[in-house]
C-alpha cells in the first residue's frame, strides 16, 4: 500500500481531476465532537501548529470527504497500526469514487454542450438574417422587417394594445399563436417582454411587422415548456388597436 496510497491521497486532497464541482472548503471548527474541542488559551504550541496543519488540510479537501474516517486514519497512522484497508480495497473505492463523481456531471455537461450548441445555432442565425433586404437590426439587437405599413396611432410604452399573432423558433416550430384560437390578445405594452414592448412601439395600427427577438430580449435562460432555454423567437404580429 506504501506506492498507492500517497498518489491516491494526493489526488482527493486536490480535489481529484475528474471532480472539478468539488470546490474546496474550509471545514468548520464548530463541527468537531465535543469531546475533541481545544481552548486556544490551553494550547501548546505544538497544539496550535497542528490545529493550523489540520485546518489548512481540511480546505484542500472536497466537502465529501468523511472527517471522522479521515481521522481514524490519521490516529492508526501515528499509532504505527496495520492499515485496514488493503491497497486494492484503496483503488477499487478510488475510482468507484471516480465513476460516481462522472455520473453526476454527465447530465450537467450534456445539457451545457446542447445550450452552447443551441446558442450558436441563434446567433449564427440572427448574423445571417441581418444581412436579408428589408431587416433592420436596433441598437437593442432586436431585428424587425414591416409586411405591411399601417396608417393608425402608434403606441406608446404606456398603451394597452390588441394583437393577432403567431411565435415561432429559428426551426419554423411553432408555440403560440392567437391566430389559430381565432382570438386577438390585449395586454399593456409594459406587461411583456422586452422585445414586444420595444417592437410594437414601431408600428401602427393596421401595420403587420416579423419581429426577430433575442433571448436576451425574450426569455432568457428560462424555460417556458415550448420555449427552451436561450431560445430567439421569431413572431408576426399584426397591430389591430390601441388603447392610451
Amino acid at each position: 500500500m506504501s506506492k498507492a496510497l500517497p498518489f491516491i491521497v494526493a489526488v482527493i486532497v486536490a480535489g481529484g481531476a475528474l471532480t472539478p464541482i468539488l470546490m474546496a472548503k474550509p471545514a468548520n471548527p464548530d463541527s468537531r465532537a465535543a469531546g475533541q474541542s481545544l481552548q486556544v488559551d490551553q494550547m501548546t504550541n505544538l497544539q496550535k501548529i497542528s490545529y493550523a496543519m489540520g485546518y489548512q488540510v481540511s480546505g484542500q479537501m472536497p466537502p465529501e470527504v468523511d472527517v471522522n474516517a479521515f481521522s481514524a486514519g490519521i490516529r492508526d497512522a501515528k499509532a504505527k497500526k496495520q492499515p485496514q484497508l488493503t491497497e486494492e480495497q484503496v483503488g477499487e473505492a478510488f475510482m468507484a469514487y471516480q465513476q460516481e463523481q462522472q455520473a453526476k456531471l454527465q447530465p450537467a455537461a450534456e445539457e451545457q454542450t446542447m445550450s452552447d450548441t443551441k446558442n450558436s445555432a441563434d446567433q449564427a442565425f440572427l448574423v445571417e438574417n441581418a444581412k436579408k433586404p428589408g431587416v433592420v437590426t436596433t441598437a437593442s439587437g432586436l431585428q424587425y422587417e414591416v409586411l405591411e405599413q399601417g396608417t393608425g396611432a402608434k403606441p406608446k410604452a404606456t398603451d394597452e394594445v390588441k394583437v393577432h399573432y403567431e411565435g415561432k423558433l429559428i426551426n419554423g416550430t411553432v408555440f403560440d399563436s392567437s391566430l389559430a384560437r381565432g382570438e386577438p390578445l390585449a395586454f399593456g405594452l409594459s406587461q411583456v417582454i422586452p422585445g414586444w414592448t420595444e417592437g410594437l412601439q414601431l408600428m401602427q395600427e393596421g401595420g403587420k411587422y416579423r419581429f426577430f427577438i433575442p433571448a436576451n430580449l425574450a426569455y432568457g435562460s428560462q424555460n417556458m415548456g415550448s420555449i427552451p432555454p436561450n431560445s430567439t423567437l421569431i413572431f408576426e404580429v399584426t397591430l389591430i388597436k390601441v388603447n392610451p
